[in-house]
Parts: structure tokens; C-alpha cells; sequence
């Protein structure tokens, strides 16, 4: 038997206190230089590689490391900037957060994770160039360091389906021929500056995929496995079943595939049923790279063991890369005790590689956890459950409307926000304060009253028709939630990137929820008693609570989204009996979730939906239950958006250029739409005129009467200055719209 090697298909890159968001903010204030970021980013990739090195893994990976997304790094490596950004003083970061009067690249979510990408735009304008520098330069380094490295690229298949064509009759599948090239160019380079192996990431595989697209896996990776002189080629999928690219991968002249064993053990049985990988490498996804439990040994070692007889040679891996989860165990120490056995954040699970690899190789015995595991079980969640049902049904639409617009009196194009606003550094360190206990309660109630009055204020006076209480008390739009629920845990130092800067701490799901008291009503009965306008209580949704926290893995997720969705049922009715009219619950991540193969949506999306709706059930007709959803192709879900039965809708739109407005045409969609006009993720303002030509756009697919005006987000990362000004142009625009419209 040939010798079991381990390695990573990639390792978090934010630094353990978060180095890189501290830089990239700093450059972008102004406060340091571009050479004092570079500074910064190749120290923590030193780290990175010195930690992972000494692990005692067998094969570390390079060119892992972004300074805000690896899709927009792959975007700078071929060329592939569009032109508007060729005059920007600094193209790479214009593109992700736009420069003034032009807007950034679009953002979407990074297949079924919270992480978001910057979508590639393609059309019959573009011309690739290579810019080889960056993924050469990291080899580089880590080789000063005597530390031999994979270098890590995004797939030619996988960068041109994720691409968005910039004319309607194109399609970017098109100029994959033409990239397959430049790839070979680029391998050509790294094979003359000694690299000896290169893994193409193809998460692609893992969605359905056409014949069309098929045959181009084939071709790409024929032409690229026949240069003369290239590095050995790893090309690894991850995040479900592969389906029928195996096969074409495995006659390919590649020298390894690595496939995700978590997400899908049915990989097993479809590497089985072509007879395995003879001659090949492969390398096995059996340590899970998106969520935080400890790998079961028994059950890795014994999907190992069936494969070794399917291949000519094994590497132990994980899944996915380890950018989904935090980085470090280590640095929590307030953990329930009872929980933190159970746990393996990054550091942790590059661990259980080399150890499952060490005993594989009988270098070491790994003995199965005794006993079982304990289940955090509550009777009273699960009688109430059964109790319930699906929940008490709605009257419909249409009456809830007529009720709904008697009680509110809202005119036209109603104009409101997503929920958030800015978050200054005094309301972050009150809440600081108030944690280290150098504040009591009461002093910081009082100050977070003051700041809601401010923002009460602020929108009365720049003119808005619902108003929010601005979220001060929110550290998280999840977290905040997540630590008023039992079953839930918080982390102090759990980061996980989600885009570019913004970094999340996602809760640990472990047990059964319940809410043992009210979690929003103080403070949403407070700012609507400062003002006649209807005031919106926001909370999050149960389909979002789980996409963005790490779930327990001994149930199925439909159940536990029942038990969040009774918890917030809980509060709907308490912030209803506080005489709070309109009430918010964002479900963003409804459409991160939908399974990547489409025999698998129906079955998740009718549990989905039924849980938003058991706990929007209940409420008054004269009610109104908004909805928020942003950063994601909405189309594939438009019968779904109908099925949740909010009353309104908002929707990312601005920097899609409102096309979801023909996905809504299309399926008769009849509710109120919020379709975003101003990108709040883009530091610019846009003008008045900007969004008038976006409102008239809307109007001209959605009855003005069911139309709403809104930003594309919350608010919490702008500051005052582009916020106020940005509303202030949304609201003057929907007036002058409001008005042709009459």
C-alpha cells in the first residue's frame, strides 16, 4: 500500500485578531500605505504557512490568501477588470466597493455558504492578459521559508460559470476556450519556477451541469493535462456530489481529483461505480470544512479504508477550505463545558487530518469517543411542536391588504430602510462597557434610548414613512439573537469572514431552542413611542438562523428550523401586543441555502417555507409581516418568495440593475416589493437622478401601489455622513417618481 499523505484544500486568511480587516480599513481611510497592507497580508501568510507546516501536514497550500475575495483575485489575474474601473486610482478594491460615479461589481453568495464573491462580468468585449505575479510571488515566499507549497486557483470551468454576461445573447461559456490558455500559460510559468503541483478548484461540479458544459470540462482540462511541461494537476470540487464530471475528470490526464466525502458520501458510491481512480491520486474530503464538529474518527477512518482500494494513491483532506469556520479553539475560554469537547475550529481540524493520516499509516491509534453523545433535548419545545402543527393560517392576501392600508395610511412608493443604521464607536463601546461590566444596565439602556431617539429623529426630519429603531443593541443581525436563545452559544473570538472586511461571528447551534424572554420588544415599543409614524420590529428569520450559525448535526435541519421559527412566533405576538404594526423577519439566506442540485430544492424549500410561515401564523390581518432577502439570484426561488405569504418583500436589486423586476413579471408576483435602490456595500452616494431612473424602472414592471423604496441592506457598516445623504436622495426621488406616478 502506498504511504497516506494529508494536506488542506485551504486555511483562513483574517489573522487571529483580525490583522487584515485592521489594514484594509486603515488603507482605505488613508492612514497607511499600500506597502504597509502588503506588509501586513505577507506576515499573516508567514504565519499561516509556518502554522501549517509545523502541523506536520505533508502538502501546504499558497496563493489561498486574498485581500478581499479569491474570485476577484482570479478576476486581476486574467484580466478580466472591466473597463469603467481602468481609471480608478486603485482598480482591484474599486471593483468591490465601487469608486466614485461608478458602481462596483456585483456580489453574490459563494454557492450554499454565507461567504459572498464579486461576480466576474463577461462579454465579447473581453480580452484576457495574464497577470501571473501574485500566485508565482506567494510560491515564492513560502519557498524562502524552505516551505514547498500547492498553489491554489480558482478553475477555468467554475470562473466562467460564475461569470455574468454583460450583453443579454452572451454567454461567458463562450470565451472558456480562450481562458483554457491562459491557464496553460500560467502553468507553463510555474512549472520553470519549480512548482510541482497546482489544484484547479471546480465547485461548479458539484451543481448540475449541461451536456454543452460537460463537454467543455473535457476539453479544458484535456489541453491543460497535454502541456509538455506544467505542474502534476489536482483538480478538487467540494460542497456536494460531483455527478458525472467524475467520470470525464477521471479519464482526463489530471493526476488527482479531490472530492468532498461530507457534504456527500454518495461521492464513494459514484467513485465505485466507474471503477475508482486506478493510477490516480485522490484526495478525500472526510474532515468537514464548513461547519465546527469534531470529526467522527470511526466513520472518517472507514470511508478511507473503502477508498484506498479505489485509487492508486490517498490524501487525507478536508471538504472544503477552512475559510468557513473560525480559526482557533484555543482562544475560547467561556465555552460551555459540556460543549467545547465536541468542538474543532481550523487549527483544530488540520489536527484530525494529520492524525487520521498517521493512522492510516498505523503510525498512530485513534480510539473512538465512548459513550454517546449527549443531546441537548427540551420535552416543552418539542410538545408545543407537535401541538401546533403547521401553525394557524393566514387570511388572504388580498384582505390582509385592504386592512392593512386602511391602518397604515401609507402612500405610494412608501419609503423605509432595511433595519440597521450606522453603528458608532460609542454605541459599540457601550456595549463593550456594558460586557465588562464598567457600565450597569440601567446607564446603558439610557444611552442606547438617546441613540434611538437620534435616529427617530434623523428619519422623521429627512421625511422616511416607516421608520426603524436603528438596532444599537445589535452586535449581529444572528448573534444577538442567538445569545437571548437557549440552545445557542456565542463565541468571543469565532470570526469567519463573509466578504471582503466584514467579518461574522456565527453561534454554535447545539440543543433545542427556546426563548426564555422577550428579545426585541423593549426597545421596539420604546422608539415607536417616540413618534407617530409606524415603527418596524425586526427580527431575524428561522431559515437564516440556521444558514448562518453552525448547526448541530444530530437532527434534520427542518426540525430545527421549527424550533426557531416557535421562538420567533413567541416574539411576533409580544411585539404585536406592544402595538408594533409592521413587523420585519429577513430571511437573506432563503436562497443561500437551496440545494445545489435541483432534485433536492422541493424538499427544502417546502420545509423552509413552512417555517417561516409557522412563525409569521397568528398575527392579526391588520399586521404586516415584511420579508428581507439580498445578495443572491433570486429567480430560482420567486415561486418560494410568493409561498412565505409576507405581505412585503425587499430585495437586493442595485447592483443587479433591478433584473429581478422581470423575475417578478413573470410569475405574477403580487404582494409588495421593496426592490433595493441605493447599494449600501459601496461606500459612494447615489444621486437623486440615479435612483429616480431606478424607481421608474420598477414601476414600470410593479403596480406603484404595491411598490416600496428601501436601500438594498441595513445600514450598520455606513457611516452617518453617506447615510443621510444617500436617504435623503432615495426619499427626494421617490417623491418626484411618487408624483409622476399620480
Amino acid at each position: 500500500m502506498n504511504q497516506v499523505t494529508t494536506t488542506i484544500l485551504g486555511y483562513p486568511r483574517i489573522g487571529a485578531h483580525r490583522e487584515l480587516k485592521r489594514a484594509t480599513e486603515q488603507y482605505w481611510a488613508g492612514r497607511i500605505d499600500a506597502g504597509s497592507l502588503r506588509q501586513t497580508a505577507a506576515e499573516l501568510r508567514r504565519q499561516t504557512w509556518r502554522e501549517l507546516s509545523s502541523a506536520g501536514l505533508d502538502a501546504v497550500p499558497s496563493n489561498t490568501f486574498s485581500l478581499y475575495d479569491h474570485v476577484l483575485d482570479t478576476i486581476a489575474l486574467v484580466g478580466a477588470t472591466p473597463e469603467r474601473f481602468a481609471g480608478a486610482a486603485d482598480p482591484y478594491f474599486a471593483m468591490a466597493r465601487g469608486a466614485e460615479g461608478v458602481a462596483p461589481l456585483e456580489m453574490t453568495k459563494w454557492f450554499d455558504t454565507n461567504y459572498h464573491y464579486l461576480v466576474p462580468e463577461l462579454g465579447p468585449e473581453t480580452r484576457f492578459q495574464l497577470d501571473w505575479s501574485k500566485p508565482l510571488a506567494e510560491y515564492g515566499e513560502a519557498l524562502q521559508m524552505g516551505i514547498e507549497t500547492r498553489p491554489v486557483l480558482l478553475g477555468p470551468l467554475s470562473f466562467v460559470l460564475l461569470a455574468k454576461a454583460t450583453t443579454p445573447d452572451f454567454a461567458p461559456l463562450q470565451l472558456l476556450d480562450g481562458l483554457v490558455e491562459l491557464y496553460a500559460e500560467l502553468l507553463e510559468r510555474l512549472a520553470a519556477a519549480g512548482v510541482a503541483q497546482v489544484q484547479l478548484d471546480e465547485p461548479v461540479l458539484a451543481a448540475d451541469r449541461t451536456q454543452e458544459e460537460l463537454a467543455a470540462l473535457r476539453r479544458a482540462y484535456a489541453r491543460l493535462g497535454s502541456l509538455s511541461s506544467r505542474p502534476r494537476l489536482l483538480v478538487a470540487t467540494y460542497f456536494g456530489q460531483i455527478g458525472p464530471a467524475l467520470e470525464i475528470l477521471a479519464h482526463c490526464p489530471v493526476e488527482a481529483i479531490g472530492l468532498d466525502f461530507v457534504s456527500s458520501p454518495a461521492n464513494l458510491e459514484a467513485l465505485a461505480a466507474i471503477g475508482g481512480l486506478p493510477g490516480k491520486t485522490l484526495v478525500a474530503g472526510v474532515v468537514d470544512g464548513r461547519n465546527v464538529w469534531r470529526t467522527d474518527p470511526a466513520r472518517a477512518l472507514a470511508t478511507c479504508a473503502a477508498l484506498l482500494g479505489l485509487c492508486d494513491r490517498l490524501v487525507v483532506s478536508t471538504s472544503c477550505s477552512l475559510l468557513h469556520v473560525p480559526l482557533d479553539l484555543r482562544a475560547e475560554t467561556s465555552l460551555e463545558p459540556r460543549l467545547r469537547p465536541r468542538l474543532a475550529f481550523a487549527r483544530q481540524k488540520v489536527d484530525e487530518v494529520v492524525r487520521l493520516g498517521r493512522a492510516l499509516n498505523g503510525e498512530e491509534t485513534i480510539t473512538a469517543d465512548s459513550g454517546a453523545t449527549e443531546r441537548f433535548l427540551n420535552p416543552r419545545v418539542r410538545a408545543r411542536l407537535d401541538a401546533l402543527g403547521q401553525g394557524t393560517p393566514r387570511a388572504p392576501h388580498a384582505e390582509r391588504l385592504a386592512i392593512q392600508h386602511a391602518g397604515l395610511v401609507l402612500p405610494p412608493l412608501a419609503t423605509t430602510t432595511i433595519g440597521s443604521f450606522p453603528q458608532t464607536g460609542e454605541v459599540r463601546q457601550a456595549r463593550a462597557d456594558l460586557r465588562a461590566g464598567s457600565l450597569d444596565q440601567a446607564a446603558y439602556e439610557r444611552r442606547m434610548e438617546a441613540e434611538i431617539d437620534r435616529v427617530i429623529e434623523l428619519q422623521e426630519d429627512i421625511g422616511l414613512d416607516v421608520l426603524v429603531h436603528g438596532e444599537p443593541e445589535r452586535n449581529d443581525m444572528v448573534q444577538y439573537f442567538a445569545e437571548q436563545l437557549d440552545g445557542y452559544a456565542a463565541t468571543e473570538h469565532g470570526w469567519v469572514q463573509s466578504y471582503g472586511t466584514r467579518y461574522v461571528r456565527p453561534p454554535i447551534l447545539f440543543g433545542d431552542v427556546s426563548r426564555p424572554e422577550p428579545m426585541t420588544v423593549r426597545w421596539a415599543a420604546y422608539a415607536q413611542s417616540r413618534t407617530n409614524k409606524p415603527v418596524k420590529g425586526m427580527l431575524t428569520g428561522p431559515v437564516t438562523m440556521l444558514a448562518w450559525s453552525f448547526v448541530r448535526d444530530d437532527q434534520p435541519l427542518g426540525d430545527t428550523a421549527r424550533q426557531v421559527a416557535l421562538a420567533l412566533r413567541d416574539e411576533i405576538h409580544d411585539l404585536e401586543a406592544a402595538g408594533i404594526r409592521i413587523i420585519q423577519v429577513d430571511e437573506p439566506a432563503l436562497r443561500e441555502l437551496l440545494p445545489l442540485r435541483r432534485a433536492d430544492r422541493e424538499a427544502y424549500l417546502a420545509w423552509a417555507v413552512a417555517a417561516f410561515r409557522l412563525a409569521t401564523s397568528g398575527v392579526a390581518d391588520s399586521t404586516q409581516i415584511h420579508t428581507h432577502m439580498c445578495y443572491s439570484e433570486f429567480g430560482e426561488i420567486i415561486g418560494a418568495i410568493g409561498d412565505l405569504d409576507a405581505d412585503v418583500t425587499s430585495v437586493e436589486a442595485a447592483r443587479s440593475k433591478m433584473e429581478l423586476l422581470g423575475d417578478l413579471r413573470a410569475s405574477g408576483y403580487s404582494r409588495g416589493i421593496g426592490p433595493g435602490v441605493w447599494d449600501i456595500h459601496s461606500p459612494r452616494v447615489p444621486s437623486t437622478e440615479e435612483i429616480e431612473n431606478a424607481l421608474r424602472t420598477a414601476v414600470a414592471a410593479v403596480d406603484p401601489a404595491l411598490l416600496w423604496v428601501n436601500p438594498d441592506c441595513g445600514l450598520k457598516t455606513r457611516g452617518y455622513l453617506e447615510t443621510e445623504a444617500s436617504l435623503r436622495n432615495m426619499v427626494q426621488a421617490a417623491l418626484r417618481v411618487r408624483r409622476e406616478t399620480a
